[in-house]
């Protein structure tokens, strides 16, 4: 596996091969593309060049459209060519995938709406990943889902079913196993959750998110994103299950808030990794 963080600034470089040699010095392998597709065709083709020159795996583009489906026809033009924009980006810089989130079925994004689980949404949702495949026809990188706890795709089952409908070669798989914990049981039992989630989209998966996980106990349900060694969830195992599907897999560190953090984050699991024994590649 490719390891990576998702701090996709520039971490105070100057240059795109000083920002390269900073990520591979780190032990990285596997990196967020820093620009979008906004930006002039000579800086994001410098980026291209000091990812191959530095041995960096493009692991992912975000378009983070929240929508495929917005809610209005006034944001629906914006929110779509933006997606378009970005999966084409993805596809020219040879990135792994182009991650994206559906949203819920209101006004906040992250909300959670009982029409997110209407039938008539997810229908909607799957037309315009169609439109958006169909129409920029990528041929070097795959759209992606980040699955979420109540919005879909929100279990390996629902991703499944959601790829199925949407019936196109190049819509595959963003792992992000721990967001598709929604319930005690899912961590209680971490491994098998995990092996299920791998079993089901590991050979569709592209790129990998990594976080830890926790369980409050009060007298209601919490759980908690967690940094990485700060949770319940045997990390080891879901590099493990991450690598068996390919040793370049790329496997990004998220949800940090500086780089300081990111960098705290990258130093544990590199040493998990160093003390499990385990032979899962270095970030290399």
């Amino acid at each position: 596996m490719r390891l990576g963080i998702a701090s996709n600034k520039k971490a105070g470089t100057s240059s795109p091969n000083e920002w390269a040699a900073k990520y591979s010095g780190l032990g990285i392998g596997a990196v967020v593309f820093p620009l979008n597709s906004t930006n002039s065709d000579a800086e994001i083709d410098g980026y291209v060049r000091a990812c191959r020159d530095y041995d960096l795996v493009i692991a992912e583009v975000g378009a983070w459209g929240h929508k495929p489906v917005p809610l209005t026809p006034e944001t629906m033009a914006d929110k779509m060519n933006w997606r378009k924009r970005q999966l084409e980006l993805a596809d020219y810089v040879g990135a792994e995938c182009c991650v994206d989130i559906t949203g819920a079925a209101g006004e906040v994004w992250t909300g959670g709406y009982r029409e997110n689980y209407d039938p008539e949404f997810q229908q909607a949702i799957v037309d315009g990943i169609r439109e958006i495949v169909d129409e920029v026809k990528p041929t070097h990188t795959f759209y992606t889902l980040e699955p979420m706890p109540w919005m879909i795709p929100h279990s390996p089952e629902n991703y499944l079913d959601v790829l199925k409908r949407i019936d196109r070669p190049r819509v595959a798989v963003h792992m992000d196993a721990i967001n598709m914990i929604n319930s005690p049981e899912k961590l209680l039992f971490g491994r098998e959750f995990l092996d299920h989630c791998f079993e089901l989209l590991g050979p569709l998966t592209k790129s990998c998110h990594i976080k830890d996980i926790k369980l409050e106990i009060p007298l209601t349900v919490r759980l908690i994103e967690s940094p990485c060694g700060a949770g319940d969830l045997d990390l080891v195992h879901y590099l493990e299950l991450a690598h068996a599907v390919s040793p370049d897999m790329p496997v990004i560190i998220e949800h940090l808030n500086t780089f300081e953090e990111y960098l705290e984050s990258l130093r544990y699991v590199q040493k998990l990794v160093r003390d499990s024994g385990k032979d899962l590649g270095h970030g290399r």
